[in-house]
């Protein structure tokens, strides 16, 4: 991580969904104005790794604004281990990321157009392309480091203005999220907000600094909102 021992910077603070909520990928117009600054700041970036407790709330919410803003997005969940993309879209479970890394499913199997619902969600003018992770893998760190990942992802920023890459955890362990992000061109921290200060933030920018990857700064978000 560059950037030394200071404090990671909190570029957008937004609210998680609320519990039994349905519509995971409504984009709220808070959200949408909050993330709308931090997206000027992401231009230059193809693929953008989300991380963290809240990493997949957070890489929705960045997806979905970036949509709305009318920038071809694919919304990528990396995360093999605790899959969750597809439960909390109401999207098909598979065939996902783990079939096409073991050659079982197509690039065109696996991509599920996603319409956007809420207020802020009138600026899209095409669907919001997700890839959920399929189904459940225990050995991340090996198929993250296949050919096969670094080709998809390829294909991916070709045919994509931004990809954001959800997960793996901060807590799967050095292997899996440090491949993931070699592939990536930045790094999004998605936290509560007693994380990103105090003791805890300190202990997430050390695991932060050990990634090959620019730490762009924070997400807050907000798990009750």
């Amino acid at each position: 991580m560059r950037g030394g021992r200071r404090k990671l910077p909190v570029l957008a603070e937004i609210s998680g969904p609320a519990p039994g909520d349905s519509r995971a990928w409504a984009l709220r117009r808070a959200d949408h104005e909050a993330l709308a600054k931090l997206q000027g700041t992401l231009e230059r970036h193809r693929a953008v790794l989300v991380a963290g407790t809240e990493g997949l709330a957070a890489a929705v919410a960045l997806a979905a604004a970036a949509s709305a803003a009318g920038r071809r997005t694919a919304l990528l969940e990396c995360d093999l281990v605790r899959p969750r993309l597809a439960a909390d879209l109401g999207l098909a479970p598979a065939p996902g990321l783990h079939e096409y890394l073991r050659w079982e499913a197509t690039a065109p199997e696996i991509l599920q157009p996603l319409a956007l619902a809420g207020p802020a969600s009138q600026g899209a003018t095409e669907p919001l392309v997700c890839i959920v992770a399929g189904r459940p893998a225990a050995d991340l760190a090996t198929l993250v480091n296949l050919e096969s990942f670094r080709h998809a992802l390829a294909k991916l920023r070709a045919a994509y203005d931004l990809v954001v890459l959800a997960g793996p955890a901060l807590d799967s362990g050095p292997g899996p999220l440090e491949a993931v992000a070699a592939r990536a061109d930045t790094l999004l921290a998605a936290v509560p907000a007693a994380v990103a200060s105090g003791r805890s933030g300190g202990e997430l920018r050390a695991a932060l600094r050990r990634l090959p990857v620019e730490v762009r700064g924070a997400i807050v978000v907000d798990p009750a909102g």
